[in-house]
């Protein structure tokens, strides 16, 4: 059936299609950028002959980072932290934010005010480092996972997302004898594959990128690979060390987009698997409020 289209609705579309190219371009160029300078060889580079496209490949950049043994240390904390940052989080969070999706618990609605209020106004960055101070975290891995087990915003989306699960399914798993934990873990939970994969994916991208609360909570050797970057990319850690012949200027610049790249690659590889899962997430979880 041929559908008729307005010249309004014809005009909003290219609009919106306009925009969806230009923020593309703008998220695609930088990276095609840095995998083409990467790649290139450094008199290309010298000569400013790389644009998108890698001018007499050479890995010589990526060769020196994977000899570099604190980057891959780096990024075994990285995964550690995104792997079990994330696994903590997506638990609390589900364990949180189902008895606030209960509306006659006692208390639900003062709870999700604090939840609100908490979202918009946060202690700040000193009494936060006091506390983990306090608690005996910093120095520790424990600092990196604990304080952010569970997002505010993240915890808003499952809440939702519980309430849109009908409470007929409930009321036959309490007749049948299973209490509220059961159902959580055996009918709620596989219920919310969608939502979970959304804010696990977005908790996992935050922990990917974090590096600020690496620099004040850890020590030296437990530094993620993002803080490892934000080093290079200073001039305080590598540079010093790859550079030294009359080209160093040009190697630093190909070891820092070596460095971007194969620390960003991994989470951008990850997003088409759960992207399915992040757009259903968020359509669903933001039906209520």
């Amino acid at each position: 059936m041929k559908m008729y289209r307005s010249k309004g609705n014809i005009i909003f579309d290219a609009i919106i299609y306009f925009v969806m190219i230009f923020v593309l371009l703008i998220c695609l160029v930088p990276f095609l950028y840095m995998l083409a300078v990467s790649l290139s060889d450094p008199k290309a580079i010298i000569n400013n002959e790389v644009s998108f496209i890698p001018i007499g490949v050479n890995v010589e950049a990526y060769k020196q980072i994977f000899a570099y043994p604190n980057f891959f240390r780096a990024y075994g904390n990285t995964i550690f932290y995104t792997l079990g940052g994330t696994s903590i989080s997506v638990m609390m969070t589900a364990l949180f934010a189902y008895p606030l999706s209960k509306t006659f618990l006692k208390g639900q609605k003062f709870a999700m005010k604090m939840v609100v209020f908490s979202m918009f106004f946060s202690g700040g960055l000193i009494p936060n480092y006091l506390l983990i101070s306090n608690l005996g975290l910093t120095g520790t891995r424990f600092a990196m996972l604990l304080p952010f087990a569970i997002n505010q915003f993240n915890l808003i989306i499952l809440i939702n997302f519980f309430k849109s699960i009908p409470n007929e399914i409930e009321e036959a798993a309490l007749i049948d004898g299973l209490g509220y934990f059961g159902i959580l873990v055996r009918i709620i939970v596989p219920l919310s594959k969608a939502a979970l994969a959304t804010i696990g994916l977005y908790t996992a991208v935050f922990f990917w990128n974090d590096w600020f609360n690496g620099l004040i909570y850890l020590n030296t050797d437990q530094f993620p690979v993002m803080l490892f970057l934000r080093n290079i990319v200073n001039g305080t850690s590598m540079l010093g060390d790859a550079a030294g012949s009359a080209d160093k200027a040009t190697i630093a610049i190909s070891i820092k987009s070596a460095v971007i790249i194969t620390s960003t690659l991994p989470i951008i590889i990850l997003y088409p698997f759960l992207q399915k899962y992040f757009v259903k997430g968020l359509t669903v979880g933001s039906v209520k409020g």
